[in-house]
């Protein structure tokens, strides 16, 4: 039992996508310097607000201080509310020897401390309230009073919060903003590299344009120039190999013709017995060669010439009937039996040139390998809602793992008839090809021995 495939990750999480890349490592980075920038604002308006309060507290005491006790009048008081949220100062009043005057919060239980200075302490009565505290060094008079200011903590931690939420919240916006303008940025640089890729993978043997590099960043340029200059270089070596496919073609097939005709009128003089089976056997290699120099001049013509749209519609059914009828000749010598089997009449726009160079060859393929009293059958249906023509026979088949590799240039199977040149089914491939035909061989879906070469049509 086959075990479930599990989903992959996101096409976005690939290691090797540039926008998983940037991500991977651009988010925890900014997350990084945000938590940073957050700390950095936070210790940074704590020693600005703590240095305010201080220098408040200070002069608030020192300008109480300045007094006589027998002139102090008793301070308004202050709510513990508005000490919390406010930050409002809590200001205490002593005689010298540490008695309580007045307060303007009778209820802070902060007794009056002896060192001089800033103190962080617990109100005695209140454990949750921790107060701020300065205390003034004594005066040099003796009814001068000793001046102690309260603030509450809390308001200075909330104060300091406050600000940095305020200070973080334009950071925060701009993480997902940049990630979102990241991915914008990368997603149309890999539109315009994707449509590079997709341009290289239009380009065969028969388009070698140079590829549009208007649209590609400048970093990327570099890249399609260069295969720009390989498209052209194997342009090149095309056309080299196309010259001299069809000029060698050109110059065998005089001589070839020639050589033929000389044999034709020698047949006449040779007597019977080994010599003229010697003649019939140079002939059949005579007749192999020049079949082979055709198949090349016209795989060469197919490279070399790009078939333009066609414009009128054609009959398939009509065709594929003269296809047969040509071969029916050969059929009849070798005792083979060729039906026509047309179960929907196809009509659609393609080149009457190429179909005829895919079905002739198919059918030519089929005569060449089905033995004589055999059967051929072409047969026009559908097959999974597209119009298909089967060419079957009851030749010997092929192996599984030749189906694909007979497609290839002057591949020839072993044992295979003699006269063949391996270019047929390439040929037939080439020009379905670019009638936006396929060509598939499978083995016969009844059992019986053979051959069926499928040809599925347009949509």
């Amino acid at each position: 039992m086959t075990a479930p495939v599990k989903p992959g990750p996101p096409r976005w999480y690939r290691p090797r996508s540039l926008r998983g890349k940037l991500l991977i490592w651009l988010v925890p980075l900014y997350l990084v310097m945000a938590l940073l920038s957050g700390a950095a604002s936070y210790y940074r308006y704590e020693a600005l607000i703590r240095r305010f309060m201080d220098e408040l507290m200070e002069t608030l005491a020192y300008s109480h201080g300045a007094g006589r006790i027998e002139d102090i009048a008793p301070l308004p008081l202050l709510s513990l509310a508005r000490a919390n949220e406010n930050g409002a100062v809590v200001v205490q009043l002593w005689t010298q020897d540490g008695r309580l005057i007045t307060s303007s919060r009778s209820d802070a239980a902060v007794p009056l401390q002896a060192k001089p200075g800033h103190h962080l302490l617990v109100d005695e009565k209140n454990k949750d309230q921790l107060w701020r505290v300065f205390t003034a060094p004594p005066g040099v008079r003796a009814n001068q009073p000793r001046v102690q200011v309260l603030q509450s903590e809390r308001f200075a931690k909330e104060e300091v919060a406050r600000r940095t939420f305020f200070a973080a919240v334009p950071i925060a916006l701009l993480v997902p903003v940049t990630l979102l303008v990241l991915w914008l940025v990368v997603a149309r640089t890999s539109r315009s590299l994707h449509s590079v890729a997709d341009h290289v993978a239009r380009r065969d043997h028969r388009n070698l344009d140079e590829l549009p590099a208007s649209q590609v960043p400048e970093e990327i340029a570099p890249l399609v120039g260069a295969f720009n200059t390989l498209l052209a270089r194997l342009q090149q070596a095309f056309v080299a190999q196309r010259r001299f496919v069809q000029d060698a073609a050109h110059e065998l097939r005089t001589p070839m013709t020639a050589v033929a005709l000389q044999m034709e009128n020698l047949r006449a003089s040779v007597p019977d017995g080994q010599a003229r089976d010697q003649l019939a056997q140079l002939e059949a290699g005579m007749r192999r060669a020049h079949h082979l120099v055709e198949q090349l001049l016209c795989l060469s013509r197919q490279d070399a010439s790009a078939t333009p749209p066609p414009t009128d519609p054609v009959d398939l059914t009509a065709l594929l009937r003269e296809s047969v009828g040509q071969c029916m000749a050969l059929a009849d010598r070798r005792r083979i039996e060729v039906g026509f089997n047309g179960q929907v009449a196809p009509v659609f726009r393609a080149s009457v040139s190429d179909l005829r160079s895919v079905f002739d060859n198919l059918l030519d393929n089929a005569l060449r390998y089905t033995p004589e009293g055999g059967e051929i059958e072409v047969r026009v249906h559908t097959a999974g809602g597209r119009a298909v023509v089967d060419v079957v026979d009851s030749g010997p088949g092929l192996p599984h793992h030749m189906l694909e590799r007979v497609f290839d240039r002057f591949f020839r199977m072993p044992g295979a008839p003699s006269g063949g040149s391996g270019l047929g089914l390439a040929i037939t491939r080439a020009a379905a090809l670019r009638q936006g035909l396929s060509v598939e061989l499978r083995a016969r879906d009844d059992g019986a021995s053979g051959l069926v070469a499928r040809v599925r049509l347009p949509a």
